[in-house]
């Protein structure tokens, strides 16, 4: 009897070995109990039911925060802002750097803002993403402290024109780093509401073979797909081609009209009501943004020199047509009209 006991109890003490303080005690409580029964027999009695923190639930929480990013946006102003209130409305943490102080907005979302670019790199993002404009890209890189963050960071950018930054990423970036090019085709303004249908634009320019490199990757283009975008995979190079004889070309005819001061009318049409619309959503963006989509898209001033071109094929044909009346009203003797040759003291 007492050698089955003795095995026993040496069981107990080694399966305890394995359980956290509140569950021993719980065991050895009633293993005692069992000792002192009159026939010195040992039952086996359940143990509590697995807790909230077994192997299975720890696996779960792992996955969890494997899905969660740590992205960190350069350049705080309006664009950056407008992204982080979704990534963080989507369980992503975020984090900010800016030339600007934007402490306080940041903090007024959950953003936490680091005004020192080396401080920013310490925190190690799993994502860097620049909002900067255009004409600043280049300057906020070449003094970026890239050897502070992880040796595998992806970098993105988010800006209008795209073989630029890429050029740019793939010149400054260590090889290491991934690079995805990004363009959502919506701001602020046209995404305030939902993104739904609206165009995300990227190109996989270099991302690592390494599985969790590949992961992250696809991690960040899922959060643009869960938001409704319609996702478009198109070179950098391709995208520029079509962005010059769209979104440039939208910019400047905004423009155009808005420097002639049009105003609304008591008779205004459906189609005056749009260029009214395509004003409000080009002329009042910075001239800098004009700019860089003309500067740093080499088919821009193609596009632009084809546009003044039309203009003037259709103004030509406005003064032919009027040109052709008056000759024809100067030479019709019914016109009342009179000879240019005519003396006048003869009328």
């Amino acid at each position: 009897m007492i050698a089955p006991l003795n095995r026993a109890l040496s069981f107990e003490s080694s399966y305890l070995g394995n359980v956290d303080p509140i569950r021993r005690r719980r065991f050895q409580v009633n293993a005692g109990k069992r000792r002192n029964t009159a026939h010195g027999t040992l039952k086996v009695i359940a143990i509590d039911a697995a807790q909230p923190f077994d192997s299975e639930a720890r696996e779960d929480v792992k996955a969890q925060r494997q899905k969660v990013l740590k992205i960190g946006i350069v350049g705080f102003g309006n664009f950056g802002q407008f992204l982080s209130k979704r990534f963080l409305e989507s369980g992503h943490s975020v984090i900010a750097t800016s030339r600007t102080d934007y402490s306080t907005h940041a903090s007024a979302i959950g953003v936490s803002f680091f005004a020192d670019a080396d401080d920013f790199c310490e925190e190690h993002p799993d994502i860097v993403i620049f909002c900067t404009s255009i004409l600043s890209l280049e300057a906020t890189m070449r003094c970026f402290p890239f050897q502070r963050l992880k040796r595998n960071t992806l970098f993105c950018d988010v800006l209008s024109v795209k073989q630029f930054p890429k050029q740019l990423f793939l010149q400054l970036l260590p090889s290491n780093f991934d690079i995805l090019c990004l363009h959502p085709m919506f701001g602020p303004d046209s995404g305030k509401n939902s993104w739904q249908d609206l165009p995300l634009v990227y190109d996989k320019v270099r991302v690592g073979n390494e599985k969790c490199r590949s992961e992250r990757c696809n991690r960040l283009l899922s959060f643009f797909e869960l938001q409704g975008c319609r996702m478009v995979e198109m070179s950098c190079e391709e995208h520029d081609r079509q962005a010059a004889s769209s979104q440039f070309i939208t910019h400047t005819v905004g423009r155009m009209l808005g420097t002639m001061e049009l105003s609304e009318t008591t008779i205004s049409t459906k189609g005056f009501d749009s260029l009214m619309s395509l004003v409000d959503n080009t002329y009042h963006d910075s001239f800098d943004l004009y700019y860089g989509l003309f500067m740093y898209n080499k088919n821009a001033s193609a596009e632009l020199a084809r546009l003044e071109l039309a203009f003037n094929q259709v103004k030509g044909e406005l003064f032919g047509r009027l040109h052709d009346v008056i000759r024809s009203e100067l030479f019709t003797e019914n016109s009342g009209a009179h000879s240019i040759n005519e003396n006048p003291e003869k009328r």
